[in-house]
């Protein structure tokens, strides 16, 4: 979306004094200055009108004209500087760390002046345009008559809208549940933007999924919406996610559950009770299409039922090979070759076990395709590189990767490589990345705004950097065969695919016909599909680790739970996200254990942390970048050992590595399970027990797989922590003692302790696990 202005002088042509885009960044949570809030306005409302201006500008006025009939009215507002709140826009973002200020920054800013509309009246229709008036151009001359302005803006129309419920679409799908009258639309001159209905709830209902959720299992009597955007921390006290989906699971303990499914990319919204307590609302975008259309998805059945339903629509996971269940190790600052190999010697060292390194710092963070220092002829038109094409000098930071890869594999390591989605574009880059840029904008592979040109990320990490198109085959092979050369000839065994939630725009242009409106969500998905695809091409299992995605994801690898900090709170919420990204269909899931942001995590946190990760789908450690400052933040478990000056740290986070090997047979063999049956790997209670209503009083427990229920200890000072048991016998991993379900029991829980019981008519088959 670019901003319209129609400069009066060709040498105010670069450089506007004024600019409005009516919808501003589309920031999903927040305005910007320079828009129009509401961007839709209701009959009755005023809308903010907003303009970004430049220091010079010393006023601005906006030319309203009313159309009714044939008459048309014109007034003229003055607008006054707009006061920005800093601290609103810091509540945006998730606290300290190196992404923090970014994101605030980015609903922020000076320069902004607003003015209210009069309130939208019925039959009108509304056009605007602004004036900027700089102390070298005053509005008045010395007599007092009016000057022209420096400089004006295009005209801008503007319909407003209302709710009717006079059918003003197609909506399909729904049955008996549906609350009668409940079906409204809203609609402008321009067509149909949103349906909203109501569907039943049952006293007792829980209602569970909508994605990785972190704030609560179940979201009966809350709010919330599904659009992917990435929240950089606190994801749990702002309700929001990297990975939402328009499906949920209403769980009744009287057998009537069923599930729903918003079959639509596009955003939804969703009322769970918070409202009325009998109802469900859901509130789709619809694009502005005439005659509006949603097709709407009803299961029934119990959760595994529903889930299978929703799978055969969308596509499940597929099996990836065992190793990735062992120990994953990982840090942002390790951005050298030999940084890499002494963290895993020190894994030697001390005999803690390590199945794969993630390597973060490998490339420039500008193209992300060639290792840093590498020598190369630039490939002017964009071509991929061979590996032959590239010398690595014995000083540079990655002296040998291939020797380097070799090594890690010889000791049993596997290597995953970061990504992320963008090309920078910064004026000084040079080499191979700035002609990559230029490849992409002329050869067509560039995501377009409105106007056909190039988008440029609006979000606040790699501002302004172009978008891959990946939405078509054409331009996932082009991003990836650069990439090739890594698997083919390095042998790298998978790719960290982070980012994916970069696309803001409702009118950007995609190659596959859509517009960003409906397109946007499922960019992470094309993205981790596209390198999933280069995996399997190479004769490699398709191993992502991806944290962005959307209906659909369940078919594309591993995801982890994104940024977050070291706190207990957080430890709280990722369990949450990874129950709930589970009852959508995600089998390979894990997380940052003990959070990646912030100081080093203290002993207690860290051993519960990752007490809990080793029963869960996949088990990392991971620190963020913070410049290279001492003290470092590395999440090794000798360095936190090292910060805390705890001794316990090192020998307890070794016997639950050790562990881990020991449950990677028992992993693989219920993932199979999860993916031939749709029975999630970590599993929420009601999965199994739908009828007993005392699991929703324990929501952090889980089954992983079908015999083990962990219960992780998420409160700091912790000596005995109580479990509620199904109906069943249950044993005691740890002590080999058995207990009768159907209620809760209380065990001491010293630091190398996680509850874990075991189904008894398994336990003679899995008590090896716990030798």
């Amino acid at each position: 979306m670019s901003a319209a202005t129609a400069p009066t002088s060709p040498n105010l042509a670069t450089q506007p004094l004024i600019t409005h885009r009516p919808y501003g960044i589309e920031h999903p949570y927040a305005t910007s200055p320079d828009q129009r809030i509401p961007v839709l306005p209701l009959l009755g409302q005023v809308t903010r009108l907003g303009v970004q201006a430049v220091p010079s500008v010393t006023h601005v006025t906006c030319e309203w004209a009313r159309q009714k009939a044939d008459v048309c009215m014109t007034t003229s507002l003055d607008l006054a500087p707009a006061q920005t709140s800093a601290a609103a826009a810091a509540a945006l973002a998730g606290g300290e760390g190196h992404l923090a200020e970014a994101q605030t920054a980015s609903v922020g800013g000076s320069g902004g002046w607003s003015v209210d509309s009069p309130p939208m009246e019925p039959g009108v229709h509304y056009r605007y345009r602004f004036h900027a008036f700089t102390g070298a151009g005053a509005m008045h001359d010395a007599d007092g008559d009016m000057n022209g302005p420096e400089q004006s803006t295009d005209w801008f129309d503007l319909a407003p809208a209302r709710w009717t419920s006079e059918q003003a679409g197609k909506l399909t799908g729904l049955d008996q549940r549906l609350v009668p009258g409940s079906v409204t639309w809203l609609v402008s001159d321009l067509g149909v933007h949103r349906v909203r209905f109501a569907l039943r709830l049952g006293d007792g209902d829980h209602v569970v999924g909508f994605g990785e959720r972190f704030d609560r299992v179940d979201q009966r009597g809350h709010r919330l919406d599904a659009v992917v955007f990435e929240q950089y921390k606190a994801q749990g006290a702002h309700g929001r996610t990297y990975l939402p989906m328009p499906f949920a699971h209403v769980i009744s303990g009287t057998g009537d559950s069923w599930g729903i499914h918003i079959r639509t990319s596009r955003r939804t919204w969703y009322d769970v009770g918070a409202t009325d307590p009998t109802q469900l609302v859901v509130e789709a975008d619809l694009g502005a299409s005439s005659p509006g259309c949603l097709d709407v998805g009803i299961y029934n059945g119990n959760p595994n039922r529903v889930l299978t339903a929703f799978l055969d629509e969308v596509g499940r996971a597929k099996e990836l090979p065992s190793w990735v269940f062992r120990l994953w190790a990982s840090g942002n600052e390790w951005n050298t070759q030999d940084l890499v190999m002494k963290r895993m010697g020190s894994h030697r060292d001390l005999d803690i076990p390590v199945g794969a390194v993630v390597i973060e710092a490998w490339s420039d963070e500008e193209g992300i395709v060639i290792f840093r220092d590498a020598q190369y002829a630039v490939n002017e038109d964009g071509a991929a590189h061979l590996a032959a094409d590239f010398t690595y000098p014995a000083e540079g930071a990655w002296p040998d990767p291939k020797t380097m890869i070799d090594e890690l594999h010889a000791r049993g390591i596997k290597v995953i490589l970061w990504q992320i989605p963008l090309q920078k574009t910064d004026p000084e880059l040079t080499g191979q990345v700035l002609a990559d840029a230029h490849a992409m904008v002329h050869d067509g592979h560039a995501v377009l705004e409105a106007d056909g040109t190039a988008y440029r990320n609006r979000g606040w990490w790699f501002p302004q950097a172009l978008m891959p198109d990946l939405s078509v085959q054409r331009t996932r092979d082009w991003w990836v065969d650069k990439r090739r050369y890594l698997v083919k000839d390095l042998d790298v065994d998978g790719f960290k695919t982070d980012g994916g939630e970069h696309a803001w725009g409702h009118d950007l242009r995609y190659a596959d016909g859509r517009r960003g409106d409906e397109g946007n969500n499922l960019f992470p998905v094309h993205y981790a599909r596209a390198f999933g695809d280069l995996l399997r091409s190479e004769g490699k299992a398709p191993v992502t680790f991806s944290r962005a995605g959307f209906t659909g994801s369940q078919a594309h690898g591993i995801f982890w739970a994104g940024d977050e900090d070291s706190t207990w709170e957080a430890f709280s919420n990722t369990i949450t996200a990874g129950l709930t990204a589970a009852s959508c269909g995600i089998v390979y899931w894990g997380w940052d254990l003990a959070g990646f942001s912030g100081p080093v995590p203290e002993a207690e946190l860290y051993l519960r942390a990752a007490a809990a990760s080793t029963f869960m789908p996949i088990m990392q450690y991971h620190s963020e970048f913070n410049h290279h400052q001492r003290p470092l933040r590395d999440r090794t478990p000798w360095y936190v050992a090292e910060t805390t000056g705890d001794d316990r740290v090192v020998p307890v986070f070794k016997r639950f590595a050790e562990l881990r090997e020991r449950l990677v047979g028992y992993l693989a063999e219920q993932a199979e399970v999860a993916v031939k049956t749709d029975r999630p790997l970590m599993r929420p209670m009601f999965f199994d027990h739908v009828d007993d209503s005392a699991v929703w009083e324990h929501p952090a427990q889980f089954m992983l797989g079908d015999d083990l229920l962990i219960n992780p200890v998420t409160r700091p000072g912790a000596d005995t922590w109580d479990t509620y048991l199904p109906q069943g016998r249950w044993v005691d991993v740890w002590r080999g003692t058995e207990h009768v379900g159907g209620r809760s029991v209380t065990r001491q829980v010293p630091l190398d302790v996680v509850p874990v019981y075991c189904r008894a008519d398994q336990w003679p088959i899995r008590a090896t696990i716990f030798d």
